[in-house]
């Protein structure tokens, strides 16, 4: 079967759209092949800085024909309907299609169409084209008299389509004067003239041969391999930086690794700033001391070519830019270090948080006042927790932080430490930012966490208070990774927080504590879930109101799905529901509640006295394990109802013909419903 061989050869791409896009163009191209009936065996994409590949293997050589049958309107109808079904089906008169007969829609047509499968040469010729136009870049550019917008412009299209054992075929097209050509181009510097491209095999060789290595993965194995080699034999190991190497990666096509070296006495400077000046400016990476594991004065570099001189030219140019930058940094940090933390302060007056939401200052006094109020539930000291939030955020108008943002947090522990502020306070300024994703650490510091859920309520109760909450896929200020934040802090570090409370603290008048707490509840399930646990036990447990202490929730739902999991939870819960589902029909059919007391006279069954004692002595066990928040132990007393409840339903007749004793029964269903409603709803749980 044919083989497709596409590559559109552009300027450099940036590295950060380019497994993207390789994704992107494998997708676009298969998916158009399907839809015109063209299956296919397998497809891999390529990228390059300059090029993105596709080879899609074992392509159908034609789609096969359709027939299909399309309903029409009954013999008889108007005009109109007719008029739509002939130009629909393709039909130029009524006569061309089939009348067919129904025992009870009568007569009416059908039209019987057919249509030939097409060659995949021309789906090809027709797909390509539209794909290139319409490539979904995060950013485009048009350039010179061309109408086409593309990443950077795009200089030649190749395009092969044949089987391995004949000649395959070049499909031509234009797209915008960008002409398809079976050719391409190596190595802008060490491969750059033309060579012609028949099918993949030759196309993948003729690369190699013109230093075109095709495979991202490939040329960061080739980096990695290569950087650890090179820095084993100077007796030194590499600081791991995935992401740099798949940037890096992004920028060569044929990756050679050089070594080189910085002044020393830039050592000075915290790792992360030396760290971040090499990988930021000159995308190089570091390496540490494989004894020691300290920072050295040596880089590794990623040419893209292979230098006559061994590459020292290279090296020696990448050095001074280092140097240089180096020097910037190692000034900023020794003039930070000049300035006491206390003193940045009021530049943040005048650095705006949010237009609706003030300064940077405004905040920092919200967030000072909650995480003082924080700091007693979590075992911080308050006053700590006070200086801590105070400082938190002053290292955003430093020196070092304007440079590299990234560092936030960072320089300002590293400068806390420096003038000598207490290591729970310290910590707390870099630690309150986390955790910043699922797989980042949270804060263990008790003065660290009264900051860091401080900051984030506030961030969550401010946005919620202006209506800048999140809607659908948006989420521009990270609410959602926010919250997340707080319930990942306060179930990993088993803290006891009553969110509600907190919100009314956080910000005064404040009246969306109940839709953020329910933003709260749809972020827990969303945790919980990815954690095993069932979304119907988390709305049964919040659907008994007042649930704010999200700890407490947790182990709820765990002891709620263990105990539903049993027989006699699953029992149970099928007792309860059919309970309600009688109520329910009761309640409509009588209008009104039956929540009144139970008579002991009107016990007349032993089955209804049996019951009776069950809900009150489990209904009272109940609520003192829930009060003692041993829900194992309240699970265990709900357990007992399942035996009396069973017996009842299988001897008794709810619907007495005494109005006194059906009501009576139906008192206690209601009771049965309120014993379990001591756990949860069970109403909400599923099965």
């Amino acid at each position: 079967m044919p083989d497709l061989l596409l590559e559109l050869f552009s300027e450099e791409i940036p590295a950060r759209m380019q497994r993207r896009a390789a994704d992107d163009l494998k997708k676009l191209i298969t998916n158009g092949l399907v839809d015109a009936g063209i299956t296919y065996d397998g497809a891999r994409a390529f990228v390059t800085p300059r090029r993105l590949a596709l080879r899609v293997d074992g392509v159908l050589a034609k789609a096969p024909d359709l027939k299909e049958e399309r309903k029409g309107p009954r013999v008889g109808a108007p005009e109109k309907a007719l008029e739509g079904f002939l130009k629909a089906a393709g039909l130029t008169s009524v006569d061309e299609a089939e009348v067919r007969s129904d025992p009870k829609k009568g007569e009416f047509y059908v039209a019987l169409i057919e249509k030939p499968g097409r060659n995949a040469e021309d789906v090809i010729r027709e797909l390509v084209p539209d794909v290139i136009r319409k490539f979904p870049w995060p950013t485009s550019q048009k350039w010179g008299a061309s109408s086409l917008r593309w990443v950077r412009p795009l200089k030649n299209i190749l395009c092969t389509f044949g089987p391995e054992t004949e000649e395959p075929a070049h499909i031509t097209f234009d797209v915008e004067g960008v002409t398809s050509l079976a050719e391409t181009r190596g190595h802008r510097f060490m491969g750059p003239d033309a060579f012609a491209v028949r099918r993949f095999d030759d196309y993948a060789a003729g690369l190699e041969k013109a230093r075109v290595v095709l495979d991202l993965d490939r040329r960061k194995d080739m980096i990695l391999t290569d950087a650890k080699n090179l820095a084993f034999a100077q007796g030194l190991e590499l600081v791991p930086d995935e992401k740099l190497l798949e940037e890096v990666a992004g920028l060569v096509e044929y990756p050679t690794v050089l070594m080189g070296a910085f002044d020393e006495h830039f050592l000075e400077m915290p790792d992360d700033v030396v760290r971040l000046t090499i990988r930021e400016h000159q995308k190089c990476f570091v390496l540490r001391d494989a004894t020691t594991g300290k920072l050295t004065n040596r880089f590794i570099l990623t040419s893209n070519l292979e230098a006559s001189d061994g590459g020292a030219t290279i090296v020696d140019g990448n050095e001074k830019v280092i140097r240089a930058r180096l020097s910037d940094a190692k000034f900023f940090w020794e003039t930070d270090l000049q300035t006491q933390l206390e003193d940045l302060l009021p530049k943040l007056d005048n650095v705006v948080f949010h237009e609706k939401l003030g300064s940077q200052s405004e905040r920092i006094r919200r967030i000072e006042a909650l995480a003082a109020e924080i700091a007693p539930l979590v075992g911080a000291d308050s006053e700590k927790a006070r200086e801590a939030a105070r400082l938190c955020k002053a290292d955003l108008v430093s020196g070092m932080v304007y440079e590299f943002p990234e560092l936030q947090g960072q320089m300002g522990r590293r400068y806390a430490e420096h003038q000598g502020k207490d290591a729970s306070v310290a910590a707390a300024i870099e630690d309150h930012y986390k955790p910043q994703g699922p797989s980042d650490d949270v804060p263990s510091d008790p003065v660290a966490i009264s900051v860091a859920l401080a900051d984030k309520l506030d961030l969550l109760t401010g946005f919620w208070a202006i209506d800048e909450k999140p809607t659908g896929s948006k989420d521009p200020f990270a609410l959602r990774r926010a919250a997340l934040g707080v319930i990942r802090t306060t179930l990993t570090t088993e803290q006891r927080l009553p969110l509600l409370k907190l919100f009314n603290a956080s910000r005064d008048g404040f009246a969306e504590a109940d839709d953020l707490l329910s933003f709260f509840a749809d972020r827990l399930k969303v945790h919980l879930k990815d954690h095993g646990a069932r979304h119907d036990l988390i709305d049964a447990v919040f659907a008994l109101g007042g649930q704010d202490d999200l700890l407490m929730v947790t182990r709820r739902v765990e002891a709620l799905g263990a105990f539903v999991s049993s027989e006699d939870g699953q029992n149970l819960l099928q007792g309860t529901k059919r309970a309600a589902n009688i109520l329910r029909a009761e309640e409509k059919k009588d209008g009104h509640a039956f929540d009144g007391a139970i008579d002991p006279a009107h016990l007349v069954a032993e089955e209804d006295k049996a019951l009776a004692t069950a809900i009150s002595e489990a209904e009272a066990s109940a609520a003192d394990a829930i009060r003692a928040e041993d829900f194992e132990a309240a699970m265990t007393a709900l357990s007992r109802l399942r035996a009396p409840v069973d017996a009842f339903f299988e001897a008794v007749h709810v619907n007495d013909e005494n109005p006194a004793i059906r009501e009576n029964r139906l008192n206690l269903l209601n009771s049965i419903r309120a014993a379990t409603r001591t756990v949860a709803d069970f109403s909400r749980i599923e099965g």
